[in-house]
């Protein structure tokens, strides 16, 4: 048994972000599809004293936004710093800020990347080396792409040897269930509900900011707020 996921790349998304990749054996990012405006792909929350607040990745976007999510390129490098002083502003007091800057902060200052992709990248392969998740992350520009919204996810599971798909709930809309039926494939429903509270810098709690926020407050006991990590 092999278990697939596939989702576009974010950037530093949140906790059930790296709960699906910790379900499942291997994590495809789709990047292949169109890159989408005022969306995760390049941008996410944090938590402040005055509220949440938006860290977006300023990127280059050409036409009408036929370009593709692999294709977008980040514009200018001033972002990182700013970004980052924004987390230390806000997090400087969590209890566990020190250890995660330690790896984090290298990130945002390392050489800056020309794409986005490969910069999505780079935080989530690092937030999940920290959680201790060992999943398989490809790319889907490593298969071929076949046409057809659910003939190509279940190819792609097909390719990558996978016999179970786990999906986004979202994705109910669009996913023609028979297609994963005809190919073998069993088809399984992520569910986001039921997470626990954690301690929480100022404020109401708020569940759908970065996973940076749980990681600067709980550290390594992280995934006793998690469902599929674990410690």
């Amino acid at each position: 048994m092999k278990k697939i996921a596939i989702l576009q790349s974010n950037y530093i998304p949140w906790k059930g972000y790296f709960d699906m990749i910790a379900a499942v054996d291997e994590f495809i990012l789709y990047d292949d599809m169109q890159y989408t405006r005022r969306d995760w792909r390049n941008r996410n929350q944090i938590k402040t004293p005055q509220g949440v607040q938006w860290l977006t990745i300023p990127v280059q976007v050409k036409g009408k936004y036929h370009q593709t999510i692999r294709e977008t390129e980040i514009d200018g490098a001033d972002w990182a710093q700013a970004h980052w002083k924004a987390l230390a502003q806000n997090y400087r007091r969590a209890p566990h800020f020190a250890a995660v800057a330690a790896w984090l902060e290298p990130l945002y200052l390392a050489q800056p990347q020309q794409y986005l992709s490969p910069l999505n990248r780079r935080f989530i392969e690092a937030v999940c080396a920290y959680l201790g998740i060992s999943t398989v992350i490809s790319d889907s520009s490593d298969y071929t792409l076949i046409d057809g919204k659910s003939e190509r996810l279940a190819d792609l599971c097909r390719q990558a040897g996978g016999t179970h798909y786990l999906s986004g709930p979202a994705a109910r809309d669009y996913i023609d269930d028979a297609v994963f039926a005809d190919a073998g494939i069993d088809l399984a429903w992520f569910d986001y509900a039921g997470y626990p509270e954690y301690p929480q810098l100022g404020g109401a709690f708020v569940h759908g900011v970065t996973i940076l926020d749980l990681l600067f407050n709980c550290g390594k006991e992280a995934p006793r707020y998690m469902r599929y990590v674990r410690s």
